[in-house]
């Protein structure tokens, strides 16, 4: 026999008829649980935590100062080598953890992508979200205590430092995104970035500023945007610092490429990396 016509009510909905307001976050709290699952696994079951993530930037700026403080009178900007390096170290090391935070952003979650309600997309933007809030905070307070405590002397232009930082996550999330994609299609992919991509501390302007390299290494390290961040980060430290060769054109219209690169592979191939 049929069900009595009163008892419908309390079947099931389909699908497509259950209200949209109960899937209206759905990804905005999916993102949201990961980058908690992240914070919970990376800085909440090792001593000390968070702490970590300031005391390994701070440890690389003090060594580089303090070494270049011994074969060298003055920085080639300003009157502090640890701003110096500061202002070159930080940025560089936001862009490497992004970008190695998001190229492993499939493999972290492998387990929950099972799961319908978490995409590929999900994944990538939680590791980013997380890393990119956590940088930029360590970056915040070593670069205010450095201003607090050194007498440095300079005038802060808050628009290049700002532009300087979302070039640097554009950079991360574009990069860390094809590197996900080749990572997951070639074996052997990590270890060859890992290769190439060693060179890139020493020509990205950490220790040293482009208007004092010969004119071939010029031509050369133009092509790498880490040097236009770097630099225009700088100019909203040091107010007389004015490089003419900055392009932050090219710097957007690479990491888009980048991104634009990684995002279609990923789109098409993440299955494949998520089965082998």
């Amino acid at each position: 026999m049929s069900a009595p016509p009163e008892s419908y009510s309390s079947l099931p909905l389909p699908t497509s008829q259950l209200p949209k307001t109960s899937r209206k976050f759905a990804t905005t709290r999916t993102i949201f649980a990961l980058i908690l699952r992240e914070m919970s696994s990376r800085y909440g079951r090792s001593p000390g935590g968070y702490i970590w993530a300031i005391l390994e930037p701070l440890g690389g700026i003090m060594i580089l100062g303090f070494a270049f403080s011994l074969i060298m009178r003055t920085p080639p900007l300003g009157n502090s080598f640890i701003l110096f390096f500061a202002t070159g170290y930080l940025p560089f090391n936001l862009y490497r953890t992004l970008e190695r935070a998001t190229a492993k952003g499939l493999s972290y979650s492998k387990a929950l992508l099972a799961y319908p309600a978490v995409t590929w997309a999900d994944a990538i933007l939680a590791r980013f979200l997380l890393n990119s809030l956590t940088g930029i905070f360590v970056t915040y307070l070593l670069l205010a205590g450095i201003l607090a405590t050194q007498d440095t002397r300079v005038t802060l232009d808050a628009l290049p430092i700002l532009g300087a930082i979302s070039m640097v996550l554009l950079l991360g999330l574009g990069l860390g995104t094809l590197n996900c994609a080749l990572g997951g299609k070639i074996a052997a992919w990590d270890q060859i970035w890992s290769i190439a991509s060693r060179p890139l501390f020493l020509a990205s302007g950490v220790f040293f500023l482009y208007d004092d390299m010969p004119k071939a290494a010029q031509d050369i390290l133009w092509y790498n945007p880490l040097i236009h961040v770097i630099s225009y980060l700088r100019t909203g430290f040091y107010p007389t610092y004015h490089p003419d060769y900055i392009s932050i054109p090219y710097v957007v219209t690479f990491g888009l490429i980048l991104l634009a690169l990684g995002v279609v592979l990923v789109g098409r191939y993440h299955r494949d990396i998520l089965n082998d």
